[in-house]
């Protein structure tokens, strides 16, 4: 008899609505996990209006396990994000990309059965990770897609003398200053208002600009131009006020998904050697590193809080919306 659960859907009217599903029984490379916690993002907004099981962002305790389940074990504390499965035999798993396995299961494409919003959970083996003891629910589950996105340029383009620029303190942004900052960079912090200036130097920054309304970004007066910029925020940027601010072959990370165009100064672009890259989540080694590294270096995540309810999942949706929410927002069943 397979698991009977209460999850928390999109529909086409873009209403939540709460359902009670019944889980197939387990396949043998699957593992049924009761969720604790989910940490939201700005990806669950897109999928409010389509019938699926909402969130990515998971904690909770390995139910029961398929037969030929062996990395974990009934009792253990997982944690998964976007990705339930991927191929193992393209060329990018073949060198250890797997997050950008063409075959890959992933969050609003497949399984829409096993969102995070949800009482249990049946996911994969291969894409669940154990939790760090000394690393609180709460704290681990942003990292298991904000925390794993801005960690994958970070840990895979920076060196500890390059000056780090990042735009935007919000979910996102208040995880890559915490993840740069304690890989020893200097951490260049650039927002829209004065309001979280006090937070993002106590999370590690050096400096911090205002950059609303302001045209010409040479005029900020930064103490030494920027190797990396990490874009956090979800409003679309002029990324041309950014130029006069960036050293030759610096490097542009856009990590908000977005529509429309991307546009930049085509000449400054060849002439200086500006690499613009996208970049998604971590591969499965990454994100195993990223929670070992949060836990032992004490990356925390600044959440709001909201009961696993019906009610709670629709106010932090509305928040969310809103562009209200002060960093991340986290609900749970506790």
């Amino acid at each position: 008899m397979g698991l009977e659960c209460i999850q928390f859907s999109g529909s086409l009217s873009g209403e939540i609505v709460q359902k009670t599903f019944v889980h197939p029984e387990l396949a043998a490379d699957e593992v049924a996990v009761k969720v604790t916690h989910s940490g939201l993002c700005g990806t669950d907004l897109h999928y409010t209006t389509t019938e699926m099981v909402l969130g990515h962002e998971a904690i909770g305790v390995v139910h029961s396990i398929g037969s030929d389940v062996s990395s974990v074990k009934v009792g253990d504390r997982v944690g998964w994000g976007y990705p339930n499965w991927t191929c193992g035999r393209c060329e990018w798993c073949l060198q250890g990309e797997d997050n950008y396995c063409p075959n890959w299961r992933i969050y609003g494409l497949a399984d829409f059965e096993q969102g995070s919003l949800s009482s249990f959970s049946v996911r994969k083996e291969q894409w669940l990770f154990k939790i760090p003891e000394c690393l609180s629910s709460e704290d681990a589950a942003p990292l298991m897609c904000g925390g794993s996105t801005v960690w994958t340029p970070l840990v895979n383009h920076v060196k500890p003398y390059h000056r780090v620029g990042i735009v935007g303190i919000g979910g996102l942004g208040h995880l890559a200053i915490q993840f740069a900052a304690k890989m020893g960079v200097e951490v260049v912090v650039f927002s829209a208002t004065e309001s979280k200036r006090d937070e993002a130097l106590k999370l590690g920054a050096k400096e911090f600009y205002i950059t609303q309304n302001i045209d010409d970004h040479s005029t900020l007066g930064i103490t030494e131009n920027i190797d990396r910029l990490i874009i956090c925020t979800s409003a679309k940027l002029n990324l041309a006020l950014f130029y006069p601010l960036l050293n030759p072959q610096a490097m542009i990370f856009p990590l908000t998904a977005s529509d429309g165009e991307l546009a930049v100064p085509y000449f400054a672009t060849v002439r200086n050697g500006l690499h613009i890259s996208g970049s998604v989540i971590a591969t499965r080694f990454m994100q195993k590193k990223a929670l070992e590294f949060a836990a032992r270096n004490g990356v925390r995540v600044i959440a709001e809080k909201f009961p696993m309810t019906l009610d709670g999942v629709k106010a932090a949706m509305a928040r969310l919306k809103d562009g209200k929410m002060r960093y991340r927002a986290v609900l749970s069943w506790d």
